[in-house]
């Protein structure tokens, strides 16, 4: 079983997290899309959206990050003989945090210049596999659409407000729900815990835990529970924990800096 993958994509740390905590082997496939490598026509073939995380098991392939969390507890379910489908409230749970787009949330913390750096490098990559791959040509230039709507949405402030609001609005429901159990759904770390993890791990990579975790302090307690789970230090505190933040998203802008200084796209 492969896993086409990034430690910047929540939804691959999603993933990540569930084949860890039910103990099932796969390889392991880094696809940066920073740096364009998702649109590299190997993976592009396979996934045409560009998105991450892929799973592949032979010629088996899913690329929405809930059926693939599906699909690996039926694999966990069969290997152990036992257990069972994750509870409605779970699903519930799975549903409600996975409506929330952190896309533009997380762009709109970035500085504008960094921002628009990686857009244009991201855009050109598009125009490039466009030329080299005439078959994908209709593809790529459905990619380079969404990156241009992406940028006009992030101008648009109902946007922004919107996705504010909702991230706002869950993690208050979230905060009511951790004074009752120690996680989401009862006394056990569920499959909710984790769509949940990677939300907070990405409000602390983005330097907003004073403003979002620690302001609410069952989540702040959680939080500081989850992070001593061996999953999370292997699926996220490996890449981001500490000083390790900057070296991952060092070695990403060295390498832009220099593909698009000898403009290798």
């Amino acid at each position: 079983m492969q896993l086409y993958h990034h430690p910047f994509s929540m939804d691959s740390q999603k993933v990540r997290l569930a084949l860890e905590e039910r103990g099932i082997d796969y390889t392991s496939f880094h696809v940066n899309p920073i740096t364009g490598k998702n649109m590299d026509s190997l993976f592009f073939r396979m996934n045409t959206s560009a998105k991450l995380p892929v799973l592949q098991n032979g010629a088996h392939i899913i690329y929405d990050t809930v059926e693939i969390i599906q699909y690996i507890e039926q694999i966990a379910i069969v290997s152990s003989g036992g257990g069972e489908i994750s509870s409605g409230e779970v699903v519930a749970w799975i549903k409600k945090i996975q409506e929330w787009n952190p896309k533009y949330f997380t762009l709109s913390h970035i500085p504008d210049k960094h921002r628009h750096f990686v857009s244009k490098f991201t855009r050109r990559v598009a125009i490039a596999r466009m030329a080299e791959y005439p078959d994908l040509a209709s593809a790529y230039h459905c990619k380079l659409r969404k990156e241009y709507e992406t940028q006009d949405n992030l101008r648009n402030p109902e946007v922004l407000r919107r996705s504010g609001e909702y991230l706002v609005s869950l993690l208050d429901e979230v905060e009511t729900k951790l004074g009752e159990t120690p996680f989401l759904v009862g006394q056990e770390f569920s499959m909710a815990d984790v769509f949940l993890v990677p939300v907070l791990a990405r409000l602390e990579l983005l330097n907003l835990q004073d403003e979002y975790i620690h302001s609410r302090p069952n989540i702040a307690k959680y939080w500081e529970m989850v992070q001593q789970r061996p999953s999370y230090n292997k699926v996220v505190g490996k890449y981001f924990n500490g000083w390790r933040r900057y070296k991952t998203l060092f070695k990403t802008w060295y390498c832009l800096r220099v593909r698009s200084m000898l403009r290798r796209y």
